[in-house]
């Protein structure tokens, strides 16, 4: 097979798991693969474990840069690759010793303006990095129509299907990131907003089966700051909502779970932005409250706002809130069991 491929490691501050990367790369049974590790500006120990590596294996690269995001971090790799083909990896997580080899094999013809893609592994680890639970996604066969679907729908929770495009486990033509780069105004979701791109000017994504990446989850992930993802959503659907009108409807599951939660934390800079991009009819307060008009929203989050999360959220009770809603729901109680007596 005449092709080369190169793996883009970016990494910040993960010093301790970088070798398993770089191995995970090293070990590949596909022959001609350059691997670059680009460190977004990390302040731990990564310079010195990324160069004793580089002097014991010579097709790797290091490439230190100030730290300006993953997005930024992988744009900044894909410049500087050389390959074919290009794997992106983050430097806690790991791939398949046969995944580029595999992948490849997978190609019908040319193999021009395409994705490959696989199944993954999600490898949750203790705060001792000893692995505790780990959770295969077989993710099949999508349409075309069926991955723009589910790159709308996040938190993923609220879907029922895995999310499909794992960046660790695609494989792309280099080519392709001359005519789309990763966005760096997103923080996270940056991966969502760039297959969503591919897939809307044409690119074909193929399914390769095999559990290819392997994702560790951790105390570290970004994925466990909720307010930076929920930042991060509504900057997604904004930018679908400019480039791309026609898709919103499919966003306004998320959208509607945003806005209650907004409601629940009474946050009300993403509750404005969040009503400038929300279709109607909206069902508040685990679906007693149908609103159907934006006016009608804003009373109910005014209203909101001066009412104690206590009478309203069963998660900010204690026991003494509990006890007292108790006692004041007594009354109706007796009053119930009067009538029907």
């Amino acid at each position: 097979m005449n092709t080369s491929v190169s793996v883009v490691i970016t990494t910040f501050n993960k010093a301790q798991y970088l070798e398993q990367s770089v191995n995970s790369v090293l070990g590949q049974t596909f022959p001609d693969v350059e691997c670059l590790i680009v460190d977004d500006g990390s302040t731990d120990h990564t310079k010195q474990v990324a160069e004793d590596l580089v002097s014991l294996h010579p097709q790797l690269r290091y490439f230190y840069k100030e730290n300006g995001g993953v997005s930024d971090a992988r744009n900044f790799g894909a410049q500087k690759a050389t390959g074919e083909w290009l794997q992106f990896l983050d430097a806690d997580d790991w791939i398949h010793q046969d995944k580029l080899r595999f992948q490849l094999s997978c190609l019908n013809g040319s193999g021009e303006n395409l994705v490959l893609y696989s199944d993954y592994e999600r490898v949750q680890v203790d705060k001792e990095e000893k692995v505790v639970k780990t959770v295969p996604y077989i993710i099949g066969y999508l349409t075309k129509e069926q991955l723009i679907e589910r790159l709308l729908i996040c938190p993923d929770f609220l879907a029922d299907s895995p999310f499909p495009l794992l960046q660790q486990s695609m494989l792309f033509q280099r080519a392709l990131l001359k005519q789309k780069s990763f966005d760096t105004s997103l923080q996270a979701c940056e991966d969502r907003e760039f297959v969503l791109e591919l897939l809307l000017q044409g690119v074909e994504f193929v399914y390769t089966p095999m559990i290819g990446a392997y994702y560790r989850k951790h105390r570290l992930s970004m994925t466990d700051n909720e307010l930076l993802m929920r930042e991060s959503y509504i900057k997604y659907f904004e930018l679908v909502q400019k480039n791309h009108q026609q898709l919103l409807p499919l966003c306004q599951r998320s959208i509607h779970y945003l806005i209650e939660q907004t409601f629940a934390e009474k946050n009300r800079g993403s509750f404005q932005r969040l009503g400038k991009l929300v279709e109607f009819p909206v069902y508040l307060w685990q679906g007693r409250i149908k609103v159907d008009y934006l006016v009608l929203l804003h009373i109910f989050y005014l209203l909101r706002s001066v009412i104690p999360n206590l009478l309203l959220y069963e998660r900010y009770r204690g026991p003494r809130s509990r006890r007292l809603l108790s006692l004041l729901g007594e009354p109706q109680r007796h009053r119930e069991h009067r009538g029907r007596t």
